[in-house]
C-alpha cells in the first residue's frame, strides 16, 4: 500500500468516484502510519486528517468514527495480502507444496508494509472488542487458505496453532522494528510445518 499522489487543486475533470476512492486510500494509509507510530489510543482523528491532507468533512463522509477508519484499514491490510497471493500463485493447483510460497508472500508483505502489519497484528488489541473480533475473522480466513492448501493432510487445529505462532513471532519483531528478521522466519517456520505435517515442505505423507 504505497502513498498516493495529492489530487490537483481547483477545478479538474476527475470523477467524484475517483476523487473519493483516492481520498479514502490516503486516509487508510495515514491511519496505518499514524497508529503505527503513536498507537490506536494516541492517534486522534486530527492526526489522520493532517497526514492524509483531507478535511474533517471529507473524513466523516467516508467513516463514522476513528474506529470505522481503523476497521477499514484492517480490511485493506487483508486485501493487500490476498492481492499479492493471487498475483504470485495465479490459478495453480493448491497443494501442500505451496506452503513455502504462501508463507514467503505473507512475510514479505509484512516486511514491505510494516505500518499496515502493525495495525493488523498489534494495534487491533487496543481498539476494542469489535476490532479484536475483526482481526480474528481475518486470521480465520488465513487458516481457511491453509486448509485449502493442505486438505486432509493437516488438521485445522494444527493449522490454527501454526498461524498463531507465526503471528506471535512477527508481532514481536514488528515491535522491535527488525523487518529483515521477519523475512528470516521463513526457513524456520517451513521446517516447523514440515515436522508438524511430516514432509520437508510441510505436506502430509
Amino acid at each position: 500500500m504505497t502513498s498516493t499522489n495529492p489530487l490537483p487543486r481547483g477545478r479538474h475533470k476527475l470523477s467524484r468516484e475517483f476523487v473519493a476512492a483516492t481520498q479514502r486510500e490516503r486516509m487508510l494509509l495515514a491511519c496505518a502510519q499514524a497508529m503505527s507510530e503513536k498507537g490506536y489510543a494516541g492517534t486522534p482523528v486530527a492526526a489522520i486528517l493532517e497526514r492524509a491532507g483531507v478535511s474533517r468533512e471529507t473524513f466523516y463522509q467516508q467513516f463514522g468514527s476513528k474506529q470505522d477508519c481503523f476497521l477499514a484499514t484492517l480490511d485493506r491490510a487483508s486485501a493487500l495480502f490476498v492481492e499479492r497471493l493471487s498475483a504470485a500463485l495465479g490459478e495453480v493447483e493448491l497443494t501442500p507444496d505451496l506452503f513455502p510460497d504462501f508463507l514467503g508472500i505473507y512475510l514479505d508483505t509484512i516486511a514491505d508494509e510494516p505500518d499496515l502489519a502493525r495495525v493488523f497484528l498489534v494495534e487491533s488489541y487496543a481498539a476494542g472488542p469489535e476490532a479484536i473480533a475483526h482481526r480474528a475473522a481475518l486470521q480465520h480466513r488465513f487458516v481457511d487458505a491453509l486448509v485449502l492448501l493442505y486438505g486432509e493432510a493437516a488438521e485445522r487445529f494444527a493449522l490454527e496453532v501454526l498461524v498463531a505462532a507465526v503471528g506471535a513471532k512477527v508481532s514481536a519483531l514488528l515491535l522491535e522494528g527488525d523487518l529483515e528478521a521477519i523475512r528470516e522466519l521463513h526457513g524456520p517456520f517451513v521446517a516447523v510445518a514440515g515436522r508438524l505435517f511430516d514432509s520437508p515442505s510441510g505436506a502430509g505423507s
